[in-house]
């Protein structure tokens, strides 16, 4: 069965390769060009926190996402390293517990599950980047800024379901949703057997939210941590040289 299982999901990579290009060429095509150079304000940023940009306190000072922006999210949310080592937690939990038991414990059932989760994230990032550009959908996420810990979570999970348009407003993330729930409904057809079925589809949605909520806090607080940290060893330097 594991056997079986690997050789559908490799026979699905040129359909996911499709939607991979599919998104490059709709997100190049139907996103805000006449913005390109518009998002500098929100890229100032050192580092990892580059992709975090502050929310607009009108909707006038909204910057809509570039086509580089939308494909730096795709790339970013599926290969970047808070990706990959979130999918290192979920394969070990599923080696672990053996889920699902047609993998088994060992390292090529891990491996498996890694693969496994890496093509639901590549799909459902896909979907949700291609699908937002049609109708000018933001899949990033915006902090808060100078505001006290029950608004700073409000948000984190207001913007799990919610997602910024071409107007400065906040609307019902579509495109997410559509991901999410057609990623994990679409991939029972390369699952193993014993977790292929809309019961479990939903469950896989409900932790695909889950997951998205957990990254959006990740974003929203762990750049303050690291500013905190390197304002902190800035000032030992500096005292270290008096």
């Amino acid at each position: 069965m594991p056997a079986k299982q690997t050789l559908l999901l490799w026979r699905r990579t040129p359909l996911f390769a499709a939607v991979c290009c599919a998104t490059l060429l709709l997100t190049t095509a139907g996103a805000q060009t006449s913005d390109q150079n518009k998002d500098k304000g929100a890229d100032a940023q050192p580092g990892f926190m580059q992709h975090v940009p502050a929310i607009p306190v009108r909707a006038s000072d909204y910057r809509p996402i570039t086509p580089q922006g939308r494909l730096q999210w795709f790339i970013r949310g599926t290969v970047g390293p808070k990706s990959l080592a979130g999918g290192l937690f979920s394969a070990g939990f599923g080696t672990a517990t053996n889920s699902p038991h047609e993998y088994g414990t060992h390292w090529v059932g891990f491996g498996q599950r890694y693969g496994m989760r890496l093509t639901g994230v590549s799909t459902g990032n896909a979907i949700e980047a291609s699908l937002g550009a049609v109708w000018g959908e933001d899949p990033r996420y915006f902090h808060t800024v100078n505001q006290p810990l029950s608004e700073r979570v409000k948000n984190v999970v207001d913007l799990t379901f919610r997602a910024y348009r071409a107007d400065g407003q906040r609307h019902l993330a579509f495109a997410r949703y559509a991901a999410i729930f057609g990623n994990n409904f679409a991939s029972n057809s390369w699952r193993a057997q014993s977790e292929a079925d809309w019961q479990h589809a939903l469950l896989r949605s409900g932790e695909g939210f889950g997951a998205r909520f957990i990254s959006d806090a990740f974003n929203e607080f762990v750049p303050e941590v690291w500013r905190r940290l390197r304002h902190r060893r800035d000032y030992a330097a500096s005292a270290g040289d008096q």
